[in-house]
């Protein structure tokens, strides 16, 4: 085993000893600013383990990185009903319906731009609007 491999090795295994707080200024040290609130230690010493080893031997080739980011757009795309169809949902005592139109939606011959607006007007909460309407 090479020098450098051997204190790579050496890094990663402290990481992987670290807790909550050692984390924390880890993270801090590594990234520049706090991680994001409400991730586990477990998942911290992941991210920072996979940070180390990327800095340290590079990290993913360029077209890897874009095949994955095509990926996740694909993946994130909102679920859409064709034009023309009627949505119904029942919420508290009164059945909402939506009908799908090009560019959007109506609801009591108003336009909407998203499901999820909808949802919040009608509830008064963040929803995912295809998850409230039950659009898979």
């Amino acid at each position: 085993m090479s020098a450098e491999c051997k204190e790579l090795h050496e890094r990663l295994a402290v990481i992987d000893t670290l807790d909550r707080n050692g984390c924390l200024n880890r993270w801090r040290e590594m990234f520049g600013r706090p991680p994001p609130k409400y991730l586990s230690p477990q998942f911290m010493r992941r991210v920072l383990i996979y940070e180390t080893q990327a800095r340290a031997l590079g990290g993913l080739s360029q077209s890897i990185e874009q095949r994955l980011k095509k990926a996740s757009l694909r993946a994130s795309a909102t679920p859409r009903a064709k034009a023309g169809t009627r949505l119904v949902r029942e919420w508290n005592g009164r059945t909402y319906q939506v009908e799908v139109v090009d560019g959007g939606y109506v609801m009591d011959g108003k336009s909407w731009r998203s499901l999820s607006a909808i949802a919040r007007h009608i509830t008064g909460a963040r929803w995912s609007g295809p998850r409230f309407f039950g659009v898979q």
